[in-house]
C-alpha cells in the first residue's frame, strides 16, 4: 500500500478537527493560534492556512481583527443539514448501487459489526468515525466528484460531533445508536438487494429524517 504523505496544512485541519471532535474545543471557543504552533512544532503559515479552510467550509468562523472562532450548529442549521444530506446521501447510493461490489459490501459489513462493538463498549468517538466511513464506502463508488466533495463539506460542519461531552443518558445515546446501526444493516440490505431506488427513500426520508437533527444541535448540548 501507497504511504500518503500529508501537508503540514491536513496536519494542522486535522489536529483541529480533532480537538473539536473531543470536545476540547467548544463552539464559540476562539483558537489560540500561537498554541497551535507550538503543540504542532510547525510555522504560522500551516496553521493560518488550515484555519482559513476550515472556515471556507463553514466550521469556523473568521472575525476581522479578532481571530478565528469555533462555529456553533444550530438546531435550525441542523434540521437544514440533515435535509440536504439526506437528499444527496441518498442520491449517491442510488447512483453507486449497480457499481458495489461484493468487497463493498464486506466492508460495509464490518465497520456495521464494528459500530456494534463500539456501542456496547461506550466509545461514541469511534462510533462516529466508523459510521462516516460505512457512507464513504457506497459514496465513493457514485462516479460522481461533484457529489462525493459536495455530500463530505456538509457532513464536516458536524465535525465536533462528540456523543460523550454531553448531558444525556449514556443508555438513552446507546439506543439511539442502536437504531442508527440497524438503518446502515437496512441499507446495506437493499443495496445488495439492488433495489436502488428503495435505498435512496430510505437514506434520505428515514435515516437523515429531520426529526433526527437535534441530536446533531451543538446548541443542545
Amino acid at each position: 500500500m501507497d504511504t500518503v504523505f500529508k501537508s503540514l496544512k491536513e496536519h494542522v485541519y486535522d489536529y483541529i478537527a480533532r480537538e473539536m471532535s473531543e470536545g476540547t474545543l467548544k463552539p464559540n471557543d476562539k483558537i489560540n493560534e500561537a498554541k497551535v504552533c507550538d503543540i504542532l512544532k510547525i510555522s504560522r503559515t500551516p496553521v493560518r492556512e488550515a484555519l482559513i479552510q476550515l472556515a471556507s467550509e463553514g466550521i469556523i468562523n473568521m472575525v476581522p481583527r479578532k481571530g478565528f472562532y469555533i462555529n456553533e450548529v444550530t438546531l435550525e442549521d441542523a434540521v437544514n443539514l440533515y435535509l440536504l444530506i439526506g437528499n444527496l446521501d441518498g442520491l449517491a447510493a442510488r447512483l453507486s448501487c449497480p457499481l458495489l461490489t461484493k468487497d463493498d459490501y464486506a466492508e460495509m459489513q464490518y465497520y456495521i459489526d464494528s459500530m456494534d462493538l463500539a456501542i456496547n463498549s461506550n466509545k461514541f468517538d469511534a462510533y462516529v468515525q466508523q459510521q462516516r466511513i460505512f457512507h464513504e464506502i457506497y459514496i465513493n463508488k457514485c462516479d460522481n466528484s461533484i457529489l462525493i466533495d459536495t455530500v463530505s463539506k456538509l457532513e464536516s460542519k458536524f465535525i465536533s460531533r462528540n456523543y460523550s461531552d454531553t448531558d444525556t443518558d449514556i443508555d438513552l445515546i446507546k439506543t439511539n445508536l442502536i437504531e442508527t446501526n440497524d438503518e446502515h444493516r437496512k441499507i446495506l440490505a437493499l443495496l445488495k438487494e439492488n433495489k436502488a431506488l428503495e435505498a435512496e427513500q430510505y437514506i434520505s426520508k428515514v435515516h437523515w429524517a429531520t426529526n433526527h437533527a437535534h441530536y446533531d444541535s451543538l446548541t443542545n448540548r
